[in-house]
């Protein structure tokens, strides 16, 4: 895989674009680009690994659901999270064609993805990266959704066994809407991918 032919395919298909080497990075160029502005997240293992709510609610004011501490907060905060200037969040998988990949079982983070803001960035480490669409989907399916559950303890078939989705009913299902994003949304000024050359996310 060429770095450079996925970033020509995310291009080709409405995206801006950049590349950083590692997390530390990304999380820099993110920490100079946004200040004094009201932002959404988006559950990602990346950014938290990243510690971008760290860094950005210094000088900004975040919303960050993962910061509440029952269901009720939670909800509160995914509200507000989807009406921000600014949303940020990562995917579970990316083709080199350019689609991305996104699981969700509450409907926040992929709510947050389509609509409603100025500007979304997406933050994705290269291992997500496969090399067609339908190994996307199966990625999502198989890696991100059954490493996401075990890392909630969640009581899925995929979380105990840890090796792939069992298309469960489980009251715990996180797989509970799979969402394409072919090309940029419509409406949105500017949806840019962060691009990390480090192994970060699921």
């Amino acid at each position: 895989m060429k770095i450079e032919t996925v970033m020509e395919a995310l291009i080709k298909n409405g995206y801006s674009v950049r590349y950083f080497a590692s997390g530390k990075e990304a999380a820099d160029y993110l920490d100079v680009s946004l200040d004094g502005r009201i932002i959404g997240f988006g559950d990602s293992a990346t950014m938290s690994k990243m510690e971008l709510y760290q860094k950005l609610s210094a000088h900004n004011t975040v919303y960050d659901p993962n910061q509440s501490k029952d269901n009720d907060a939670f909800l509160e905060i995914a509200q507000k999270c989807l009406t921000t200037d600014i949303y940020l969040t990562s995917v579970n998988a990316m083709s080199e064609t350019g689609e991305l990949v996104n699981i969700d079982g509450t409907g926040n983070r992929i709510a947050g993805s389509l609509f409603g803001h100025k500007k979304i960035y997406f933050i994705i480490s290269t291992n997500k990266i496969e090399s067609t669409l339908e190994k996307a989907v199966w990625r999502a399916r198989n890696i991100a959704a059954p490493k996401n559950a075990m890392r909630y303890n969640l009581r899925t078939p995929c979380a105990v066994r840890g090796d792939r989705c069992y298309d469960c009913s489980s009251p715990d299902r996180i797989c509970n809407a799979l969402t394409i994003y072919m090309k940029k949304m419509n409406d949105i000024e500017d949806v840019e991918i962060v691009l990390i050359g480090e192994e970060l996310g699921f």
